[in-house]
């Protein structure tokens, strides 16, 4: 099988992950994104038009279970800033990778962070990989 090589000659692998490899995503950490790191794939989220951007100090990549409108997801946490929006209210932000490789934009509040032990994130990680192996309840 041939894979494309990225810039530093590694193949590329679709950027997805499984409940035991998930560590090897890379964090983007140390700085606030920007457009530049986003078209470059070193992260997930670049905010425009906001105030004090930081980053959040926390160990990346982090586990998570994202609370969002279609019910509970596993992700992993590569990216965490803090931003302030137009009324002044402070946002934390996290960018994540889900099982499939896509990224996605979540708040801090709207995720539980967990460890790769948690039935939980294993279960909803193998369920995205593969719908057919779904527990039954």
């Amino acid at each position: 099988m041939d894979d494309e090589l990225n810039e530093d000659g590694l193949a590329e692998d679709g950027g997805g992950f499984d409940a035991d490899d998930w560590s090897r995503l890379k964090p983007f950490v140390g700085a606030v994104a920007t457009l530049d790191d986003v078209q470059a794939r070193r992260a997930v989220f670049a905010l425009a038009e906001t105030d004090d951007p930081r980053p959040i100090k926390m160990d990346l990549p982090q586990p998570v279970i994202w609370w969002e409108e279609d019910g509970e997801q596993a992700a992993v946490a590569v990216q965490a800033e803090t931003h302030l929006g137009p009324e002044g209210e402070e946002m934390e932000i996290l960018g994540l990778i889900l099982p499939d490789g896509e990224g996605a934009v979540a708040l801090m509040e709207d995720v539980d962070l967990v460890d790769d032990t948690d039935p939980t994130w294993r279960d909803l990680v193998t369920r995205a990989i593969d719908p057919s192996a779904a527990h039954e309840d």
